[in-house]
C-alpha cells in the first residue's frame, strides 16, 4: 500500500482524532497518548509536532488521509548520538508493511538530518506486532528488562530494539 510521510497540519485534526481514538493503539503508546483522543488532545499534539526545526515527527498518510504517526526523537547529555524513535498507526491500515516501509525511511531521513550514531525504539513485551516490524526493518534487540513499564495497571517488560549508521 502506498504512503507518504509528511509534516503533521492543522488540516489532518479530523483524521488524527478519528484513528488516534483507538484503544488498540493506546495500549501501547505512553500514557501522554491520550483515551479516549479528543480534539483537543489533537489540537495539542499537532501543535507540538509542528513546532520543530527541523521536523521530526511526521504524519503518514494515505489516499490523502493521515492515518498515522511517526517521530525521531534525538536525545541530549551523554545520549546525544542517539535519538528514540515512536510509531502508531490506524488499525485499518495494520498489515499492509506500511510501518515497516515507514521506520526505513525516517531512518534513513534521521541519519541524514541529525547527528546521531543509533536509533532505538522501546516496544512493549507484549506487543509482538512492533517487535516483528522493527525486525523486519533491520533493527536488533540489545535488551530486556522485566517489568519496568507499567501501563494499565499491570507491569510490562521493556525491551529495546536499536539500529546503527553505517
Amino acid at each position: 500500500m502506498d504512503f507518504q510521510l509528511r509534516p503533521w497540519s492543522i488540516n489532518d485534526l479530523e483524521s488524527l482524532v478519528k484513528y488516534a481514538n483507538n484503544p488498540k493503539i493506546a495500549r501501547y503508546m505512553r500514557d501522554g497518548f491520550l483515551f479516549p483522543y479528543t480534539e483537543e488532545t489533537g489540537k495539542k499534539f499537532i501543535a507540538m509536532a509542528t513546532s520543530h526545526k527541523p521536523t521530526n515527527i511526521f504524519a503518514i498518510v494515505v489516499n490523502g488521509e493521515a492515518v498515522g504517526g511517526i517521530g525521531i526523537h534525538p536525545q541530549s547529555d551523554i545520549y546525544r548520538k542517539n535519538a528514540e524513535l515512536g510509531y502508531w498507526l490506524a488499525e485499518p491500515f495494520w498489515g499492509n508493511k506500511i510501518i515497516t516501509k515507514a521506520i526505513a525511511e525516517i531512518v534513513a531521513y534521521a541519519f541524514e538530518t541529525f547527528e546521531i550514531e543509533r536509533v532505538f525504539a522501546i516496544p512493549f513485551g507484549s506487543n509482538t506486532a512492533s517487535q516483528r516490524v522493527l525486525e523486519k526493518a533491520g533493527f536488533t534487540l540489545e535488551g530486556r528488562f522485566g517489568r519496568t513499564i507499567f501501563k494499565n495497571g499491570e507491569f510490562e517488560d521493556e525491551l529495546v530494539y536499536a539500529i546503527r549508521k553505517g
